[in-house]
């Protein structure tokens, strides 16, 4: 009839198809979308791969403090410039008032998301930060290995043990004590937002036995008698204590530890956080912690 029609993989086949829409409208409409929707959209044809790399698509995904957390990464990570496009780009962020490091000159936003988006480890390895691929919001996980534990050079009490299961491949087990406390913080610049604490345990120790999944168990006692007690606080003043029995042994489970606002993303925050249960009436033991975690409430 002489209609022009397009293919499915949108190659044009007669004209008026998607490959001539200019980039700059197609780039328009990929800002509205998030990361893992612009990606595949990239797939379809020359016109979308070239508008799906527009630095101000990808400017609008990464988190405000991105210049922070580059600079908090890039002493210990260093960014292979080879496995990225190279572009002629401006090596500096007017909004945040932060320079990039000169070895990222010639990345683009979308290459600087790629990254971020990777866990990235920090603190001699012992924190990890990563970036949301979906909402571009910022997590950090922070080792057991980071943390402050009452009794953890005394094996009697504690034991550090490998684990499969924990992003960094270790986690404290404790065999028995009376007085448990365990505490951290760190110091930050999260973007505006609410923020959610967790406590990443499990009752038993989990291994691989002939390549399958086995947890012991036998080491569990005293949880039933007394909740433990999370305490969260920040340096702005917010301050929340909150009370839970552990339970469903062999499985790791995040329990909450709070939740805090964030209202300034240029602001350095103070956080701190504990896991308590300081009751000397009675052992408990056969608890495995792996780490602390914090992300977007919203995630």
């Amino acid at each position: 009839m002489g209609a022009h029609m397009s293919s499915p993989a949108g190659q044009d086949t007669g004209g008026g198809g998607l490959g001539d829409m200019p980039e700059s409208c197609i780039a328009a409409v990929l800002g509205h979308l998030d990361p893992p929707e612009i990606c595949r959209l990239a797939r379809l044809n020359r016109a979308f791969r070239g508008a799906s790399s527009a630095d101000f698509i990808w400017e609008s995904k990464l988190p405000p403090n991105y210049c922070f957390l580059i600079h908090k990464l890039f002493n210990l990570n260093h960014i292979n410039h080879d496995d990225h496009e190279d572009h002629d780009h401006d090596d500096g962020d007017e909004d945040s008032g932060e320079v990039l490091p000169p070895a990222l000159v010639g990345f683009t936003k979308k290459d600087i998301f790629a990254c971020l988006s990777r866990p990235n480890l920090f603190d001699d390895g012992t924190k990890e930060i990563w970036v949301d691929k979906k909402t571009g919001g910022v997590c950090l996980s922070i080792s057991s290995k980071a943390l402050s534990i009452t009794g953890i050079d005394d094996r009697r009490y504690w034991n550090r043990i490998p684990n499969e299961e924990s992003r960094f491949h270790t986690v404290a087990y404790l065999v028995q004590i009376w007085w448990l406390e365990v505490s951290g913080g760190l110091e930050f610049k999260f973007p505006a937002g609410t923020y959610s604490l967790f406590f990443r345990l499990q009752l038993g120790k989990s291994s691989k036995r002939f390549g399958r999944r086995v947890c012991n168990l036998e080491h569990i006692h005293g949880w039933e008698i007394k909740p433990v007690r999370f305490h969260l606080t920040t340096s702005d003043g917010q301050h929340v204590v909150s009370e839970c029995h552990l339970t469903n042994p062999g499985s790791w489970i995040l329990y909450h530890g709070g939740d805090f606002v964030i209202k300034d993303s240029n602001t350095l925050t103070k956080i701190g956080f504990a896991l308590t249960q300081i009751d000397c009436t009675h052992i408990k033991g056969g608890l495995s912690l792996d780490s602390v975690l914090i992300h977007p409430k919203s995630i």
